[in-house]
């Protein structure tokens, strides 16, 4: 029998009917092949977070069994790769809990191991607890990919946001319903909801903002965002604005960009809650030879600590990380970042 030196051969052994998700940065499906290589070295995490593969794992032991969900915090090195030492410390004390001699883990763990493995998962340090929007995400998608039904509060929040009920109707809204809509709606429910988005009480647009930091939205929707975000900023209310900035964060770039460039041209608005939102949800449309170093020189006005925290989050995504090293290296003494980093050097 093959030994077990990572999360992948574990969830392989099982047996059991595993789905993998990356939470943090953003709550996506995450491929086991990319679980695997991030094991075995050869790539970094795709979308790191606070300097962690912030990770969610769903298995179903048998088709009649309820999932069980473990989330793991694995901490990445300067270079975004897996740190092996924590990893391997988790496997140690779990393979010891459940004998490493077993036929087939699931047996173990659908046995009396179970409550012995729900303590160490309560004991470990690896292991964290996301948000409710992530939980409320993970568990729309999740429930999705084991083809299971949608929550009970996921009709009621489609009919509130296709416009089947009056705006004022949201407090029957439940989370999880939002983000049941969220995960499964049709392109036809997306162009139903970018009509609503306008006249929503913020009551209700901003938990669907929050969900929707998660999915990639449609092109009506995604200009429905932008139009009340702009509204939003006209209004004063910051909140709301940097809520709808992160919302098209996954949007097509060809709409969101333009919106991200006129943000970081207007002083008013490229204030540290833009850069924050934009870092943190709309990082993908920073790979854009002139976008990107726009975003550090307006980062770069907001002080050393802000710049350096910021750089080093980026720098650990594989696909900024290239771009990002470069513009530093690139750029002038005089200019704003050449100064922070010069500052920072001292």
């Amino acid at each position: 029998m093959q030994p077990i030196h990572t999360l992948s051969d574990f969830f392989t052994r099982t047996g059991a009917r595993t789905h993998f998700y990356t939470m943090g940065r953003r709550v996506a499906p995450c491929p086991a092949e990319t679980l695997a290589a991030f094991e075995s070295g050869e790539q970094g995490w795709p979308q790191p977070w606070l300097g962690q593969a912030q990770l969610a794992c769903v298995f179903q032991l048998s088709p009649d069994s309820d999932p069980l969900v473990w989330f793991l915090a694995l901490p990445l090195d300067e270079q975004g790769r897996i740190d092996p030492v924590p990893r391997d410390a988790f496997l140690q004390r779990l393979l010891e809990t459940l004998g490493r001699t077993a036929e087939r883990l699931a047996d173990r763990l659908e046995t009396g191991d179970g409550e012995r493995i729900d303590n160490l998962m309560q004991d470990n340090p690896l292991v964290f607890t996301p948000n409710l929007t992530q939980r409320a995400v993970l568990h729309a998608r999740a429930s999705a990919d084991l083809d299971q039904s949608a929550s009970e509060h996921f009709e009621t929040a489609e009919a509130y946001l296709t416009g089947q009920l009056p705006a004022n109707a949201w407090q029957a809204l439940g989370l999880q319903g939002i983000a049941d809509v969220g995960v499964r709606h049709d392109a036809e429910q997306a162009r139903q909801i970018a009509r609503r988005v306008p006249s929503l009480p913020v009551a209700a647009l901003r938990p669907l903002c929050h969900v929707l930091e998660h999915v990639v939205p449609a092109p009506a929707l995604t200009a429905a965002l932008i139009a009340r975000g702009e509204t939003a900023a006209g209004q004063g209310d910051l909140e709301t604005f940097c809520a709808c900035v992160r919302a098209v964060g996954q949007g097509d770039t060809d709409q969101v960009g333009p919106w991200y460039d006129a943000l970081l041209a207007d002083a008013a608005a490229a204030g540290p809650d833009l850069l924050a939102a934009i870092a943190a949800r709309g990082w993908a449309h920073l790979e854009d030879a002139q976008r990107l170093p726009r975003f550090l020189e307006v980062l770069a006005g907001q002080g050393d600590g802000p710049f350096m925290k910021v750089v080093r989050d980026l720098a650990l995504i594989p696909r900024l990380r290239l771009p990002l090293l470069m513009t530093l290296r690139q750029a002038d003494p005089g200019s704003p970042i050449g100064r922070r980093l010069h500052a920072f050097h001292r």
